[in-house]
């Protein structure tokens, strides 16, 4: 928790893996880790990573229901409000989304 901001999204081809070995048992690391991602996909604008952005916020979704938010980490309704303010006209991403 206190180095998640050290995460790099654009690291995708270890944070996949990792995030997947990581849902069995650590639920929170894994929606750390796939958060960076989708936060670097969406500030960065790099669209053609939208399609695994809006796959990995929906596996945040299943697997936020079995996390309890500590350190500071929002919870995972607020994070999504929170995309969406900050990232709303990127059609192409919700469109996958939904």
């Amino acid at each position: 928790m206190e180095r998640r901001r050290e995460l790099d999204g654009d690291r995708y081809e270890i944070l996949t893996p990792a995030s997947e070995a990581l849902a069995g048992k650590h639920k929170l690391a894994a929606v750390l880790v796939l958060r960076a991602m989708i936060d670097f996909a969406l500030t960065h604008n790099r669209s053609s990573s939208y399609k695994h952005a809006a796959r990995h916020l929906l596996s945040c979704t299943s697997l936020s229901a079995g996390v309890e938010t500590c350190g500071g980490l929002e919870p995972h309704d607020a994070y999504v409000a929170r995309l969406r303010r900050e990232h709303g006209r990127k059609n192409a991403f919700w469109s996958l989304v939904a």
